[in-house]
């Protein structure tokens, strides 16, 4: 059986996947994902001229994420997600799905055009099911899944997909912000706080992803019983939140980047819940561990289901956990360049709120340039590019981070600048937008264009929540992003000769040459 998959940095030779998914799914998921797709775009023509209801919503923003890179393997739930809508498509009156086929066939031009934004709605539907799960929806976010889904089913010439690609990239900064309301609203402003990479012996549990929800209510069920919880990967940063760091059984930080994981939980004595991406098929040493819930999903895992309410009973993790107990001492886990402490918590909020900090270093000559180095981290060879340019970064810079590529060098110690650490993590990569903020409001204190600032974004992709940050961006006019490890595939020649004709993008090259040129 074949296949076509090309939405990841880490595709098969820069290519596409033909045959098997290098993330590991199958050809069969991966035909049944595109089916899934082409359902969606039925469910949006159907729904077209009409209000879509509750359920429809839903079942677009779920069936969209399920389909990103590490999150669903599972092919009789994702068949299950599609029978779901073809049965919400008839109470609408019924439409004709898109072909699976026709999605990555055409001009070439077009493909890349009509990829580009599939795929970036897949990424802004992971950030509106975190938000809809914290009881906040934006009418404009929801109604776009499905103008942008029918869109995909359409005809259109190469200046309407640009003009659409800049639409939605306004549109997902609007579901980012509903997103940080949603989180700050519920846990409060995040604070720079130091999290210890030491797991403490005893029972636990490790908690990987980025749903903030699902690890309030896992906080809540342990609370008292003895287990101590870690974050991993993209959950590093619930720890800055007020209302998540209270509990005092939520600890540290397990390990590093997804991409470590199968190393990284070999022999592990305690169970793993994901809550979202990134999930590798786990290995026969540790599988018996691993506990799926939301949209997640692999064959002979035990899935954690939500009830009508939305709430979530993780005994059969929380029992494991005793069953396993944890290690008989404390298990040092250090990060790749050795350090047992990371720093996080340096979300809008808190980086505005020394503004005039900022501001007077910038002003006399203390702070010389800002780094926004961040991203999705991979396990693709030139990657170690991130880390070596932080380390090359001059002494009187700032590094802004956020998502899971700062494991490459958020354990470093790079000092300070004016009692302000030289590398900040603004968080997870939905809180881009915290970074956006910052980035307005130092343009707006200095009376200059956000592309005078001193301030340089170096960005690593991995997969579709990249790209909706990346065309949010674009939308916003922010110039001369550098862009690796690599191009994606799905961009064709013709299509990044426009975005590096019209935004500036470039490529990474070496560290070196690169700070050469930005810093002169």
């Amino acid at each position: 059986m074949s296949m076509f998959c090309f939405q990841c940095e880490q595709t098969a030779g820069g290519k596409a996947c033909t045959m098997a998914g290098v993330c590991g799914k199958s050809a069969l998921v991966a035909n049944k994902q595109d089916a899934l797709t082409g359902a969606l775009v039925g469910l949006a023509r159907a729904a077209s001229g009409k209000k879509p209801s509750r359920r429809a919503v839903e079942l677009m923003i779920d069936g969209l994420f399920a389909t990103i890179t590490n999150v669903n393997f599972d092919p009789e739930r994702i068949d299950d997600l599609k029978r779901q809508i073809e049965e919400e498509k008839d109470k609408l009156g019924g439409a004709e799905n898109f072909s699976e086929t026709a999605l990555w066939e055409g001009d070439p031009d077009i493909v890349s055009l009509r990829s580009t934004l599939l795929l970036g709605i897949r990424g802004m539907a992971a950030y509106a099911h975190h938000a809809y799960v914290l009881g906040k929806q934006d009418q404009e976010v929801n109604e776009w899944f499905f103008k942008g889904m029918r869109a995909i089913g359409e005809e259109h010439t190469v200046e309407e997909w640009l003009d659409l690609l800049m639409e939605f990239g306004h549109v997902n900064l609007k579901c980012m912000a509903l997103l940080d309301e949603a989180n700050t609203s519920a846990y409060g402003h995040p604070v720079p706080t130091k999290v210890s990479t030491i797991i403490e012996k005893g029972p636990f549990i490790v908690i990987s992803g980025h749903d903030l929800h699902d690890l309030k209510m896992l906080l809540e069920q342990t609370n008292g019983k003895g287990i101590n919880i870690y974050t991993h990967g993209e959950m590093l940063p619930a720890h800055g939140y007020p209302e998540l760091k209270k509990y005092p059984h939520l600890k540290g930080n397990f390990g590093t980047a997804w991409q470590n994981q199968q190393k990284e939980f070999m022999d592990i004595p305690a169970p793993v819940l994901f809550t979202t991406n990134c999930l590798m098929p786990p290995k026969p040493n540790y599988s018996d561990r691993i506990f799926t819930t939301a949209v997640v999903g692999y064959p002979g895992l035990v899935h954690i289901p939500a009830d009508e309410k939305g709430y979530k009973d993780f005994t059969p993790v929380i029992e494991k956990a005793l069953e396993l107990g944890g290690y008989p001492e404390d298990h040092v886990m250090a990060g790749i360049n050795g350090g047992t402490e990371l720093i996080t918590g340096f979300a809008r909020n808190t980086v505005l709120g020394v503004a005039d900090k900022v501001i007077e270093a910038v002003k006399t000559g203390a702070i010389r340039h800002f780094f926004l180095v961040g991203g999705c981290d991979g396990a693709k060879t030139g990657r170690n590019y991130y880390t070596d340019f932080v380390k090359q970064t001059p002494a009187d810079t700032v590094i802004l981070t956020l998502a899971c590529g700062k494991f490459r060098f958020n354990d470093l110690q790079l000092g300070e600048i004016g009692g302000l650490p030289r590398i900040m993590d603004m968080g997870q990569c939905n809180d881009a937008y915290s970074a956006i903020q910052v980035a307005l409001a130092l343009s707006k204190a200095f009376n200059c264009d956000v592309n005078e600032l001193p301030l340089t974004l170096v960005l690593s992709w991995y997969e579709q929540k990249a790209v909706c940050i990346l065309l949010t961006l674009l939308a916003l006019g922010i110039r001369n992003i550098y862009i690796g490890p690599s191009v994606p595939a799905f961009f064709s020649s013709n299509v990044l000769s426009v975005l590096v004709e019209k935004f500036g993008i470039k490529p990474i090259s070496t560290p070196e040459q690169d700070l050469k040129a930005i810093l002169g």
